[in-house]
């Protein structure tokens, strides 16, 4: 349930009562999913995805100048930065599953503050506030069973509605698993989820027409089998990435396969694509023994993603950047950091240290 009803009713209340909402929301698949629940419900306001930089209050009051909501969602977003929300001067609605802040100035869902171990994607959070009342027949509430369903997997999460995903949309699951990882490297809706990250990548311009693109496909079948020219331009966009990535992934792997020590590092190059999310997903798939660590180098900075199976990486990333001119965060298993380049390899010596 992640939420009570009593929050999900109050975050449709707030969709409905409003006429050109603003929506903020991570550059991942929950993140994404997130959004396009949200603006099917509604089908009005804007979408703008959240990279890490510039900081999230810049782009949040710039973007409030330019649109003029009466309403702003951010959604899928960690709660580092909430000071900027006393110059907001309309409503702002934050969901989100990261970390356990409490913050003010602001309607605020996150299942961690009840329950800290609660860690429920915001896809599977949104889905729950929209799909009230609706029948099982509905072409809307079927399309956002979908967008639901790819999110919490992506996430690593399996949803109980997984099943009924299986039975309306043949073929997209073969067999049903308890490990998200089976279904995401195993079956087509795994594709779509790589699908889903891959067009969040390049140029913004490129990022944004396909976000439209996709709040205008209704089946992931357009997509799969490129039924329908919105369908055709996603997978295209797929194709561009998936080529770049592929090479960049199979030497990752070897790397990581090879690696003796318990912390696996991979560092590469790449002003284009940031890859480190999707690869580091895979690699602690194919190898949950270790603490894997992907790194692209851009300019003079490090962007990384960690995975682990059995630890707890935010303490350990939290200690390890102590005085060292980097940050990060996340999920107890899985967590992103920038670095700068000079003090890398300190980084890494404590956190060999640590683990």
């Amino acid at each position: 349930m992640a939420l009570s009803k009593k929050q999900y009713s109050e975050i449709r209340g707030h969709l409905d009562s409003c006429k050109n909402p603003l929506f903020f929301f991570d550059d991942d698949q929950d993140g994404l999913c997130s959004f396009l629940l949200f603006y099917r419900y509604k089908k009005e306001g804007h979408g703008i995805v959240v990279k890490t930089s510039p900081k999230i209050e810049n782009l949040v009051l710039s973007k409030i100048m330019e649109y003029n909501p009466d309403k702003v969602f951010i959604l899928d977003i960690a709660a580092t930065e909430y000071e900027f929300l006393e110059k907001i001067k309309i409503p702002v609605v934050w969901v989100d599953h990261h970390g356990q802040s409490k913050i003010e100035n602001a309607h605020y869902y996150n299942p961690r503050i009840s329950k800290a171990e609660d860690n429920h994607p915001t896809s599977f959070m949104c889905y729950n506030a929209v799909n009230h009342g609706m029948k099982a027949s509905d072409t809307e509430y079927r399309i956002y069973l979908w967008l639901a369903a790819l999110g919490a997997v992506a996430d690593w999460y399996i949803p109980k509605y997984l099943k009924e995903f299986m039975k309306e949309y043949p073929g997209i699951i073969e067999n049903f698993s308890k490990n998200p990882g089976d279904i995401i490297y195993n079956s087509k809706l795994g594709k779509l989820i790589r699908i889903f990250s891959f067009i969040l990548k390049g140029k913004h311009t490129d990022v944004m027409k396909s976000v439209k693109t996709l709040t205008r496909i209704k089946s992931p079948y357009d997509i799969l089998n490129q039924e329908t020219p919105e369908g055709k331009y996603i997978h295209k966009r797929y194709e561009e990435v998936n080529d770049a990535y592929e090479p960049i992934l199979k030497d990752a792997l070897a790397a990581i396969e090879k690696s003796k020590e318990k912390l696996a590092v991979y560092a590469y190059k790449d002003d284009k694509n940031a890859f480190t999310t999707d690869i580091s997903n895979e690699a602690i798939y194919r190898f949950p023994d270790k603490v894997v660590l992907l790194a692209r180098e851009k300019n003079d900075e490090m962007k990384c993603s960690m995975r682990s199976s059995k630890i707890n990486l935010i303490p350990v990333i939290e200690k390890a950047l102590t005085g060292l001119n980097g940050f990060g965060g996340g999920h107890e298993h899985a967590c992103g950091l920038n670095i700068k380049k000079h003090d890398f390899e300190e980084f890494l010596g404590r956190v060999n240290e640590a683990i």
